[in-house]
């Protein structure tokens, strides 16, 4: 890490922070949704408060390194001053039970739960604009320091307040040596084979102007969990323009080809993930999942995407993103110039993404407002997690045995897998 930041972020009181609902529960923690009695009692300005327990750092592998490490690149991303589509730390703690840190509450949910709200559950071309130009924004940024994300998919892309989007968890990125000026130069100078870019189009529909349906999802069903693979160190490979991991990890339906193999990777991971992010998005289903794990990675090794319809701008974008070798990705010689560069975003004004004041969606403002009422019955993040560990004094109901089969969308909107 860059001695330049700051050494820890600001302390939480852990006594003094209400929960008022718990937003998701995860492998690595449980996250809630809380408020500072004393600075605001009326929780009028709640955050998301993530808790690790560290008595499951005992049987998590790897589990308390990858929570301070998060910490780590939270303070990181604050410093001077935080990215508009990246998380800032709010503070974090740590007492004899628990390890826990704390960033801005996203109340529109992650991209996944705001797809199931449309009609056909996909997003139209113009909203997949909006969002992934946000998105290449982002990743641009953790670059540019130095940082490899490796856990793109929807669930880990928030909507804030505002409609504009944020990232988060990084408990499985890294640092990594980018590549020099000349070493991009002499790639490029090489013939080195980079993929032509489509030509472009006539601009597209102004960024201020974006439609969304408001259709609910009360009574749909959202996708399966995918499996998240945990970092394990594959074999040692040489390569000479930057510095490359050897850890397998990811989600198994966004894992890309080279991590498959164990062949080493680097940024152009995220490139490739980013690909699935948006086939998922047109399409409603991620391109090579398979009947189980094996079959999905070998799909990934050397199944070509399924481009359904006519073809355009955006199934070009995608095709480019999904090259099975890194070095003829889009992305991997000029990152994320390349992409800004596709006939897909002709007429994407970047620097003015942030001045965009009617996204395509905004939290409902019953999303947005607090009473301070709580709905977990405990006054503390600790009592919280004595009732969890406390045996039930009397049986539980039939009716509480019995697994619902609706669900409320609302209620579990943001930070549902971590």
């Amino acid at each position: 890490m860059d001695s330049s930041h700051p050494s820890s972020p600001p302390e939480l009181d852990l006594h003094s922070l209400r929960p008022i609902k718990v937003l998701g529960k995860g492998a690595m923690g449980t996250v809630f949704l809380v408020h500072d009695r004393i600075s605001d009692e009326s929780a009028h300005f709640p955050f998301a408060l993530k808790v690790v327990e560290k008595s499951s750092f005992a049987s998590k592998v790897d589990a308390e390194r990858r929570a301070r490490w998060e910490i780590q690149v939270l303070s990181r991303l604050s410093f001077p001053k935080p990215h508009p589509f990246l998380p800032d730390i709010v503070g974090s703690f740590e007492s004899d039970e628990f390890l826990g840190w704390a960033v801005p509450y996203c109340p529109g949910g992650d991209l996944n739960v705001l797809r199931y709200r449309q009609l056909d559950r996909v997003f139209s071309p113009a909203v997949i604009r909006f969002y992934l130009a946000e998105i290449v924004c982002a990743l641009d940024h953790l670059h540019s320091m130095g940082i490899v994300y490796r856990d793109l998919k929807p669930e880990n892309v928030l909507i804030q307040q505002s409609g504009h989007v944020t990232l988060t968890d990084f408990d499985l990125s890294r640092t990594l040596t980018r590549r020099t000026v000349k070493d991009v130069v002499s790639l490029e100078n090489s013939g080195h084979e980079k993929p032509p870019i489509a030509v472009r189009r006539k601009p597209g529909r102004n960024l201020t102007r974006w439609i969304m349906s408001t259709s609910n999802v009360k009574n749909g069903s959202k996708k399966a969990k995918s499996a998240r693979v945990s970092p394990v160190s594959r074999r040692k490979s040489s390569f000479t323009n930057g510095e490359r991991s050897n850890s397998f990890v990811g989600t198994e339906e966004y894992v890309s080809p080279e991590i498959v193999r164990g062949d080493g990777h680097e940024f152009a991971v995220d490139w490739w993930a980013l690909g699935i992010l948006t086939y998922e998005m047109l399409y409603g289903t991620t391109p090579f999942k398979g009947k189980n794990r094996k079959e999905t990675f070998r799909n990934v090794l050397v199944k070509a995407p399924e481009l359904i319809g006519k073809r355009s701008d955006l199934t070009d974008l995608i095709e480019r993103l999904l090259v099975k070798d890194p070095t003829k990705r889009l992305g991997y010689v000029r990152g994320a110039c390349e992409i800004k560069e596709h006939a897909f975003f002709n007429g994407v004004k970047w620097d003015l993404l942030t001045e965009v004041t009617r996204p395509p969606f905004l939290p409902h403002r019953e999303e947005t407002e607090w009473t301070g009422n709580l709905t977990l019955g405990c006054e503390s993040i600790t009592e919280y997690f004595h009732k969890q560990r406390s045996p039930p004094s009397f049986p539980p109901s039939p009716s509480s045995t019995t697994p619902s089969t609706s669900f409320s969308w609302q209620n579990d909107m943001s930070l549902t897998e971590f």
